[in-house]
């Protein structure tokens, strides 16, 4: 009976058939749906533990990231996507776990560096909700804090067009022109004799972040405004 209930846990045989099942549906229906174009994605590939901290502009944009990898993204999720109990099994058989929402969940953290000091990749918005135009909005100090204490690596990432694909509000997606922007990596931030980051060091860290995302998501708007791309192979834009 052991034996049966670990094949059917979320992180068991079923739930990890039900990650490859639903990764396989996001890059055959949905990005070509979106035409989905995207640059830097090796960068999330590495083996190693990880921290994806993209821009935050729609339901959309973590399935999107996280199916450019072969890994299985870990994803902080309102408790509220839990409910009821079958939604919750899959919630966490795609690898997301609850968090509540306007609460400092120390729990959820604990496992999120957990995770990380497992080796895992780790999506995390630093925004926290979704914006409402391209502008980054106000950065928390959640990744700062994650990474100082994992010493995982940031990647942040850009991602336009998935606010006019699946606006906030909107029950189903509609055709619009995706572009996913992954940046060079971000050391995590250390103090400045190299030692344990302190919060002034971390805040710092922060506004480094909020530069790179600035810049991600100007490269990636340009991406999805280029004309021309309906008639062009889904291998030439998604390698």
């Amino acid at each position: 009976m052991r034996g049966l209930r670990g094949l059917l846990d979320a992180d068991g045989f079923a739930g990890i058939q039900t990650w490859k099942a639903t990764r396989g549906f996001i890059r055959i229906v949905l990005y070509r749906m979106f035409r989905v174009r995207a640059s830097g994605q090796e960068r999330l590939r590495a083996d190693s533990a990880m921290i994806y901290a993209p821009v935050h502009r729609s339901h959309l944009d973590g399935p999107l990231i996280g199916s450019l990898t072969h890994r299985r993204v870990r994803y902080l999720g309102k408790e509220e996507l839990f409910r009821p109990k079958p939604l919750g099994w899959f919630m966490r058989s795609i690898g997301t776990f609850p968090v509540r929402r306007g609460k400092a969940d120390l729990d959820a953290m604990r496992s999120a560096l957990q995770l990380l000091r497992d080796g895992e990749a780790m999506l995390v918005f630093p925004e926290g909700t979704r914006q409402p135009s391209d502008d980054i909005g106000p950065i928390f100090d959640g990744t700062a804090w994650l990474a100082a204490k994992s010493g995982a690596p940031v990647l942040p990432v850009g991602v336009a067009g998935t606010r006019e694909a699946m606006p906030s509000g909107a029950k189903f997606p509609k055709r619009a022109q995706v572009a996913i922007v992954v940046g060079e990596p971000l050391a995590p931030p250390t103090g400045t004799d190299g030692g344990r980051a302190r919060r002034a060091d971390m805040t710092a860290w922060t506004q480094t972040l909020r530069v790179a995302l600035g810049d991600c998501q100007q490269r990636a708007r340009s991406l999805a405004n280029e004309p021309g791309r309906r008639g062009t192979p889904m291998r030439k834009l998604v390698p």
